[in-house]
């Protein structure tokens, strides 16, 4: 177990914080959400603010920048492809699991909107005020930290405990660890029992999942990242890995084959339906996985390994890992289903079944909506349900 003490004590600490808010439905999340937000930024604001009064100025980190050096075999354009790969892998899972929170929103403008401040605006702002904060403290502390946890103890340290140092570590970490808490609950949690019930959704509902996954955590270990710089980054990029072809597979079926249109009625039944496949399976999806991560896994395996002299289009096609397994499998999705068909796509409900339109959006879908109750369409009634499934829908496989 690689972690000093107080870091495992305080892993445990905000596990045994973290556990009641998954008692809290996922859509009562908003207001929690912004009173940490807010109180992270000013934060951070608070300690741009401080770092660059202390240090008069930004330091050599910004003003000097760093060198490649003349030993290294990599040269600007890699190590640029490197950082992508790093970034896309450190918000790929959020990028799977969006239509998860999706849901929640008012409309698509509203989560395209969301999407774009959040990871655009807000991101290139919050990677700013790192980047000004850690060169400023290396003019005053003669040390880089990357890691906030590493400066705030440097700067309780280098204030000798006094009271004023000991007050302005702790608001600046209680920012910092809400921030880490409610993301940790959102991102990884609330989507895992997410997906468990999707999965198992006779025995696992979503809390259920959500307290599942939180416990799963020891069995993970993450306490195991955290004092290894490499080992994290190896982590993060292991992500564009696995996740790429996952994106390219999702974005092919639901953007070019369905051409953004699913069958309403056909998500809320079983057997026979659009989305049935093969005994609930869709088996054209596993080999394009496959293909998308096997040119990059060599290179995941030599990078965590440390390897010496090991082949360099392993770390290439590493460093390309993401667009690697994105196209790969998106493109051998689009063919494996134009070689192997499978009925209802681009097919969408005529009518408003559910009620989930409303008048203006139906009739932008060219959808007849709803006046009242729900129809009966095409020989299938939802109350049916509660007898068992009625099969209209001859199977496609």
């Amino acid at each position: 177990m690689p972690t000093t003490t107080y870091q495992f004590v305080g892993f445990i600490v905000f596990w045994c914080l973290s556990f009641p808010f998954l008692l809290v439905r996922p859509e009562k999340f908003k207001l929690p959400f912004q009173i940490t937000s807010i109180y992270c930024g000013l934060g951070m604001i608070c300690m741009l603010i401080w770092s660059l009064a202390t240090a008069k100025g930004v330091g050599p980190l910004w003003t000097q920048g760093q060198t490649i050096p003349e030993t290294s075999s990599w040269n600007t354009s890699w190590l640029m492809m490197r950082g992508i790969n790093q970034m896309i892998g450190g918000i790929a899972a959020g990028i799977t699991n969006g239509s998860d929170f999706s849901r929640y929103s008012r409309g698509p403008k509203h989560y395209i909107a969301g999407t774009i401040m959040s990871a655009w605006v807000t991101g290139t702002l919050v990677s700013l005020v790192g980047l000004v904060v850690t060169s400023a403290c290396q003019k005053i502390y003669g040390e880089v930290f990357w890691n906030p946890p590493d400066l705030l103890m440097r700067m309780m340290d280098s204030g000798h405990g006094s009271s004023k140092a000991r007050a302005g570590v702790f608001f600046l970490a209680a920012g910092f660890a809400l921030t880490g808490m409610f993301e940790n609950i959102c991102g990884n949690a609330v989507a895992g029992g997410i997906d468990l019930a999707g999965l198992f959704p006779r025995y696992i509902d979503i809390r259920r999942g959500a307290l599942i996954t939180f416990i799963a955590v020891w069995v993970v270990q993450p306490w195991q990242l955290i004092n290894k710089a490499a080992t994290f980054v190896s982590v993060l990029s292991s992500f564009s890995v696995f996740l790429s072809p996952i994106m390219g597979v999702m974005v092919c079926d639901f953007y070019i084959l369905r051409r953004g249109r699913i069958k309403l009625s056909n998500l809320y039944r079983i057997h026979n339906t659009d989305y049935w496949f093969w005994k609930g399976f869709n088996w054209r999806v596993i080999p394009c996985w496959l293909a998308g991560w096997a040119p990059t896994i060599g290179g995941l395996i030599v990078t965590v390994q440390e390897a010496e002299n090991a082949p360099r289009a392993l770390y290439e096609l590493y460093y390309m890992a993401f667009l690697i397994g994105f196209f790969v499998s998106g493109t051998l999705f689009y063919i494996m289903n134009k070689v192997f068909p499978y009925g209802g796509y681009g097919e969408y409900d005529q009518s408003d079944i559910y009620g989930t339109f409303t008048p203006k959006e139906a009739a932008a879908l060219n959808v007849i909506p709803i006046n009242g109750g729900v129809e009966e369409i095409q020989g299938y009634n939802p109350d049916s349900e509660k007898e068992g499934p009625r099969e209209t829908v001859m199977s496609k496989e």
